[in-house]
């Protein structure tokens, strides 16, 4: 009865969502550990164990003269970068909340604006976290020589994209199948341990293995960031434009999903699971 109409312009809008979505970042970002320098450390040296995992199956194996002619170490980053960034931006948007969360009772939240904060804190804690170790590696151990860092930087963002897109499938059939959906999202990160195609270069394999990879978004970029990468290697059997259509595609039939999700859920939903 007493509520004063305001009118407000798109300009006004997208800079008060920007603002919720900004808080809600920050907020994600602070989930994982209270100090954010702390929670960035844990990040870092998470990235830095799987590169040295790597490095040491490949010295084992004795698989070092099969890769690119160049940096070995910087040859494993870019397909640990990218499949970890993937990954985790994957269950960072499968773990937002949805619309039965008690965040929803605020004017300003929505769902859109935790699915987004989540899938941007992810990026900020890779990004922060690759650009550390590799500082740390260009000033402890050699030199740091990316044939095009902005090319490289950009299959980063797109490995980044793809797990976001990922992610709203599998966030779109939480509320149905949630127990299914725990289960496959966690299948779906281990398969990529091998599906992306991280340990071997697209243009060394038969035609034959290719066809059991190249399905995989990731195992794209992958690929072409190890071409932006190097000057000694340029990328047959991937594409760009592929991965692109792909998390397009899925963001939009998960956007799709999850609207018609958000209509029909209910607060008993999470109370009786």
């Amino acid at each position: 009865m007493f509520q004063v109409q305001t009118t407000t312009s798109r300009r006004s809008a997208a800079f008060s969502v920007g603002a919720v979505i900004y808080h809600a970042t920050v907020r994600s970002v602070r989930k994982t550990h209270n100090n954010a320098i702390v929670g960035l450390f844990i990040n870092m040296m998470q990235t830095m164990m799987l590169v040295a995992i790597f490095y040491v199956m490949f010295s084992v194996l004795e698989l070092r003269g099969s890769v690119v002619r160049g940096d070995f170490l910087i040859y494993i980053m870019t397909g640990i970068f990218l499949f970890v960034t993937h990954t985790k931006t994957m269950a960072a948007v499968v773990g937002s909340e949805g619309p039965a969360s008690p965040m929803m009772q605020h004017a300003p939240m929505s769902t859109f604006v935790s699915i987004t904060s989540a899938a941007f804190g992810s990026l900020y804690m890779q990004v922060l976290s690759a650009l550390f170790v590799l500082f740390i590696y260009h000033v402890a151990f050699t030199p740091v020589v990316i044939e095009d860092p902005v090319g490289a930087m950009g299959m980063l963002i797109l490995a980044w994209l793809s797990g976001a897109a990922v992610g709203m499938i599998f966030l779109a059939l939480k509320p149905w199948f949630p127990q299914f959906v725990g289960v496959a999202s966690t299948i779906y990160a281990r398969a990529n341990m091998i599906a992306s195609g991280k340990m071997f270069l697209a243009n060394t394999l038969p035609y034959t293995m290719l066809k059991m990879f190249d399905w995989n978004p990731l195992f794209h970029t992958i690929d072409q960031a190890r071409g932006f990468a190097f000057i000694n290697y340029n990328p047959h059997y991937s594409s760009i434009i592929y991965p692109l259509i792909v998390s397009i595609v899925l963001l939009m039939l998960g956007f799709m999903g999850e609207s018609y999700t958000r209509k029909h859920v209910s607060l008993s939903w999470s109370a009786g699971r």
